[in-house]
């Protein structure tokens, strides 16, 4: 499959172009960014060409990957897809729930493919763990911390604008949410939400399968109190989801796996399009909590 890459950040860096590049089922055609420049220095570094025109490079490709600020990705996706083009998309889907509805109206209009890009569900030891969890009835509780450091260490993705604007709800939720979600059951209500230091912040789900959970979730923890943890507790017992080493490139190529199996044969992936909606109300709702209104 031919594929071109909008964006041009870190992100798109250092695990979209490497996955693009080394993937045997995909051609990596070109990429586009909003700076001509910054689009030209990634294609000489992957070995691809830049492109000025964003229609251009569709013109070229079956399907794109996505690496831009959610607001414009919901954009970017829908142009994609209204052009017939798969999508591969990162997390969060969209900005605002329209924008996450319009991408989900054009994917279903157009009858492409999509997959968003949640990092842990394509790594294989999560996966797994999900399955095997989702199968277990009588989960009673939940617990799910996501601490990233972004905010307070050397990460490149400290000055990303929409980061500092919508902040760990909305950058590390996500992978919290597509977690929980797959073994508990939808989220019914967003029982509670909490701000902590920097922006940190506490939320309480109550899912449809009975159960309920809690988030932390942070960019702004210390580094050495960083990383990821989701605890379940019911009848069977208390499990603790297992720690992957493996970085974001072969989770992405799974991916994009994932996508060339959906374009193939017609069925959606489950982080889908819709999915991704889904996974984008509930931030929303807990972001209209923690604004008080």
């Amino acid at each position: 499959m031919r594929i071109g890459l909008l964006g041009t950040g870190p992100w798109a860096d250092m695990a979209h172009a490497p996955a693009l590049r080394r993937h045997d089922g995909l051609e990596f055609v070109g990429v586009w960014g909003r700076r001509a420049s910054a689009a030209e220095e990634l294609a000489d570094r992957h070995g691809t060409r830049a492109y000025a025109d964003v229609d251009a490079l569709l013109a070229d490709v079956e399907a794109v990957a996505i690496a831009l600020p959610p607001a414009v990705q919901a954009e970017s996706a829908v142009r994609a897809a209204r052009a017939g083009r798969h999508l591969l998309l990162d997390k969060p889907l969209a900005a605002t729930v329209a924008q996450g509805r319009s991408v989900v109206e054009a994917v279903r209009a157009s009858g492409v493919a999509s997959v968003v890009f949640f990092t842990a569900r394509f790594q294989p030891e999560t996966e797994a763990w999900i399955t095997e969890q989702a199968a277990v009835d009588g989960w009673f509780t939940a617990r799910a911390q996501w601490l990233g450091a972004v905010f307070t260490g050397d990460s490149p993705f400290a000055d990303s604008p929409w980061r500092r604007e919508k902040g760990a709800l909305w950058d590390v939720g996500p992978h919290a949410l597509s977690v929980l979600l797959p073994v508990l059951g939808d989220a019914t209500r967003v029982t509670a939400a909490a701000p902590g230091p920097g922006d940190t912040l506490h939320l309480v789900l109550d899912h449809a399968g009975g159960a309920s959970s809690s988030l932390t979730l942070s960019l702004s923890a210390p580094p050495a109190a960083a990383g990821a943890a989701v605890e379940l507790r019911g009848r069977a017992g208390v499990t603790l989801l297992p720690e992957s080493a493996e970085g974001p490139v072969p989770a992405l190529m799974r991916a994009a796996d994932a996508l060339l199996a959906s374009a193939g044969g017609g069925q959606p992936h489950p982080c889908d399009a819709s999915f991704g909606l889904r996974v984008t109300e509930v931030l929303a709702e807990a972001e209209t909590l923690l604004n008080g209104r």
